[in-house]
């Protein structure tokens, strides 16, 4: 046998197993060092001192001396013990980017455990680990992330869906408003753009922002009024008008919004500022206390509280604030889209 057939070559790190035991309890008696007991079994040295220490129980002998003797079966119990409280390893392992961009996408750009992994995943991000949804948010509960915590997420878990229902049919302060059961099948099915929801967030004060969410792709125009009232809604409509020009009509086809005072002067929103006695986009109204007929809004209101929460103040927000949560909520990746944002879908 030549060198390079020889069979007593290091192998590759490997636990012992039960059978090595019984032979180094039985050499151990035999006298043998533990330097010999490792050539014997191919082992290195450390590895049966510390074998050694793990299986030895303390003895007395007929002189009532103690002594440490080993056993295969303790050292084995010992073994077994061990690697039923070690549990499996994170599956994150030391990707420390990884981690940083996790707790820097969910703790300072708000988004969700969910955009986050599916954003990864549609940019082609690369990283040491791949982990999914399920994952991260096990890891953020077992508390793994140095720096984040469930306090960060915008919402912990979906709640049990709601059965909706409609409670009146009729808005009392809104008899001559056009029914959003006037509003045809393409608009309701999303099969055509240009359909926009219309809804305002309230803080603590008279300022307020006004949403507006396309029902297909989800674009958002987000705009701070300086008052809840009809004169402010109308005023800001004319200047997406003029914003928009002739492709206005094209693009807002029509605007479903709820019942609110705010939203009432259907002719005023409906009437063209840059073209007289004509008609630039068709209202309709919601039922009453029946926000699911506008989920998109609902949604989109939701995404806004991450940086207004209820209660404050609108008054102390900028406009160029409000422009960042536009471009926040467009640039947003969705799982509807495959994790596209608005802005793609719109492009």
């Amino acid at each position: 046998m030549g060198q390079k057939q020889n069979t007593t070559s290091k192998r590759k790190w490997k636990q012992l197993n039960e059978s090595e035991r019984y032979k180094i309890e039985a050499l151990f008696h035999q006298g043998l060092t533990p330097d010999k007991i490792g050539k014997s079994l191919h082992r290195d040295r450390r590895t049966i001192e510390r074998e050694l220490a793990r299986g030895s129980v303390e003895q007395r002998d007929s002189l009532w001396r103690e002594k440490l003797v080993y056993f295969a079966d303790a050292g084995q119990r010992v073994h077994a013990a061990n690697a039923s409280n070690k549990g499996r390893g994170l599956k994150i392992g030391n990707d420390h980017k990884l981690a940083t961009y996790i707790e820097r996408k969910i703790k300072d750009e708000k988004y969700s455990p969910d955009a986050v992994i599916g954003e990864i995943k549609a940019k082609g991000l690369q990283f040491d680990t791949s982990i999914c949804t399920k994952t991260l948010y096990n890891m953020i509960d077992s508390n793994v992330f140095m720096n984040l915590s469930n306090k960060d997420l915008p919402m912990k878990k979906r709640a049990k869906k709601r059965c909706y229902k409609k409670v009146r049919t009729v808005a009392l302060n809104n008899t001559k408003g056009r029914s959003i059961e006037e509003r045809p099948p393409e608009i309701e099915n999303r099969d055509d753009g240009g359909h926009w929801e219309m809804d305002c967030i309230v803080g603590n004060g008279s300022a307020c922002l006004l949403v507006l969410v396309e029902r297909k792709t989800r674009e958002v125009i987000v705009v701070k009024l300086s008052a809840k009232t009809q004169a402010c809604v109308i005023k800001e409509i004319d200047r997406i008008e003029r914003r928009y020009k002739k492709r206005f009509k094209e693009k807002f086809k029509s605007i479903t919004m709820d019942n609110g005072s705010e939203f009432l002067d259907m002719n005023g929103i409906e009437d063209s500022c840059l073209h007289p006695n004509t008609k630039r986009t068709t209202c309709y109204y919601a039922h009453p206390y029946s926000a699911y007929e506008r989920g998109s809004n609902e949604n989109a209101n939701r995404l806004i509280r991450r940086f207004v929460p209820k209660g404050s103040n609108i008054a102390n927000f900028t406009n160029r604030d409000v422009k960042r949560i536009e471009l926040w909520l467009n640039d947003y990746p969705r799982r509807l889209f495959n994790y596209k944002s608005a802005s793609q879908m719109a492009a």
